[in-house]
């Protein structure tokens, strides 16, 4: 006759089971986080070994391209939603509180989007930009939280006023120019590696346009975006928008009849008089920059 199994043996076995169960959970999770190391530290070899074998620089087009396509057009879609929903508060066709629960929810699911994705250590520039990315993000998540409870309580020119005079919101503007500063940036050296006597030009040089008018255009970017860094001009059009109006406004004559020499006059009088609009360089690029040694990213050609 078997003999049954007392309390105490019934708690043995559940122990144990238990314990197997915490064991096997440890030595798979264990397993996991070493096969993700292992396959980071395997793609890094990747990219180095690509960078050999095809002789890629550190802001190879590659790069260029893969952190358009996987950090910066995430990012510009928020961007561009900012830019309608805030005109639409300001005709009245939408309220405070429906703006501010869409453009956090964008705010945090562009943010997860992004923190998914990595640039290669090779290319500390385009590193930085992500990360400032993801800073602008996490700032207007928090800035639009916080003006929650005044979105229901203000009118549509009270909000508009809220919104301007948050620390967080142009905190998170200030991150959004610099990244986009980084990546114009990284394009300056991704030129270099094509021409190695191409260079930047600081923002602190007072530029003339007559100086202006004698840069390529990839230089002429790169100085716009840190002209709008430095002038806090958070709008919604980008650097290449904003180049060719200073273009057309030196080779009209317009600039030199109103007594303007200066680069930095010529964007101040522009976006005071709100002439710079997006697709602008799309709808002139053909015209002006045919001849222009650019890298192969949608928002120079479509």
């Amino acid at each position: 006759m078997q003999k049954r199994l007392s309390g105490s043996d019934y708690l043995y076995v559940v122990t144990f089971i238990f314990m197997l169960v915490v064991a096997l959970g440890a030595f798979f999770l264990g397993l996991k986080l070493g096969q993700q190391k292992s396959d980071a530290k395997y793609e890094a070899l990747i990219v180095k070994k690509n960078e050999e074998e095809h002789g890629f620089t550190a802001y190879h087009q590659q790069y260029l391209v893969s952190f358009y396509h996987t950090i910066y057009q995430p990012y510009r879609e928020f961007h561009k939603s900012w830019f309608e929903k805030t005109d639409d508060l300001q005709s009245g066709s939408i309220d405070p509180a429906g703006m501010v629960k869409e453009l956090k929810k964008l705010a945090d699911e562009t943010y997860a989007v992004l923190g998914s994705k990595t640039m290669p250590d090779s290319s500390p520039m385009l590193k930085d930009a992500h990360t400032d990315y993801m800073r602008s993000l996490k700032l207007f998540s928090e800035g639009l939280g916080g003006l929650s409870s005044k979105a229901g309580s203000q009118s549509h020119g009270e909000f508009l006023k809220s919104i301007a005079g948050d620390a967080y919101l142009n905190e998170a503007k200030n991150y959004a120019l610099k990244a986009e500063k980084e990546y114009y940036g990284s394009i300056i050296l991704w030129n270099q590696s094509v021409n190695p006597q191409f260079a930047a030009i600081d923002v602190s040089q007072n530029l003339s346009l007559s100086d202006w008018n004698a840069l390529p255009l990839n230089t002429k970017n790169d100085y716009a975006a840190q002209l709008m860094l430095s002038s806090k001009v958070f709008q919604a059009f980008t650097p290449q928008d904003l180049t060719i109006r200073i273009d057309e406004m030196a080779s009209s004559g317009q600039a030199k009849n109103m007594g303007i020499g200066q680069v930095k006059q010529v964007m101040d009088m522009l976006v005071a008089t709100e002439a710079v609009r997006p697709g602008d360089f799309l709808r002139g690029k053909d015209k002006r920059y045919g001849s222009e040694t650019l890298p192969q990213l949608p928002f120079f050609t479509n």
